[in-house]
């Protein structure tokens, strides 16, 4: 792992934005995320293709005005991406390693977590960032490695506290930050605050779209 520091910019919902000597890394930049969630990154993973992730016309419209711009992401977004953008969008699946913006970058997971047994599972991949920052995308994947901060999705319609809890305590991270957040009304957030933050074992927090951290 590098030993200069990462600086994490928490973007809205699901979208994380990775920064390090001048160069970022951005994932997930979906439906809910600003705008700009990518403006000026080299690198952009996608954990999967539904649209609160993935937007498509928002990555197409980053890689056509920055030149310098590439996606890493599973076969299902990637096929709806590549043609128009040769050699620049490039599918990984778990097991792979790769280098993006100068980060290296460990793909782990398979599967979206279960909506509900009528729905059929879409495929779903979490990458682990320096051997430290684990997002998971929408599954409650555990990495075969430390992971140091995990992005924890917080709030989704297909979990419940109890299994976020348990995924931290599985997960063994030193920190846990707070993603897939967008639907988590600020009623609700003092309680997910206290139960996990008291029995998830691992430092909880959460940021405000926009506010930053170094890690």
């Amino acid at each position: 792992m590098n030993a200069s520091s990462l600086n994490l910019v928490k973007k809205t919902h699901s979208c994380v934005r990775l920064e390090r000597d001048g160069r970022s890394l951005v994932i997930d930049p979906g439906g809910f995320s600003e705008d700009d969630a990518v403006v000026g990154a080299e690198a952009i993973l996608v954990t999967h293709e539904h649209p609160d992730h993935f937007d498509e016309g928002r990555l197409r419209a980053a890689l056509e005005s920055d030149p310098a711009a590439q996606v890493w992401t599973l076969r299902s977004v990637a096929e709806r991406m590549s043609a128009a953008f040769p050699g620049r969008v490039h599918t990984v699946g778990h097991g792979d390693t790769f280098t993006a913006a100068g980060f290296e970058v460990q793909v782990h997971g398979e599967l979206h977590a279960v909506i509900h047994p009528d729905i059929p599972r879409i495929t779903n991949i979490g990458f682990l960032v320096d051997g430290s920052v684990f997002h998971p995308g929408d599954a409650l994947t555990v990495p075969d490695h430390p992971v140091e901060t995990l992005m924890l999705p917080v709030m989704a319609p297909w979990s419940k506290i109890s299994e976020v809890i348990d995924y931290v305590r599985e997960v063994k991270p030193r920190r846990a930050i707070d993603i897939h957040d967008a639907l988590l009304t600020d009623l609700a957030r003092p309680i997910y605050d206290m139960q996990i933050g008291a029995l998830g074992g691992a430092d909880h927090s959460r940021l405000t779209p926009g506010d930053a951290t170094r890690l």
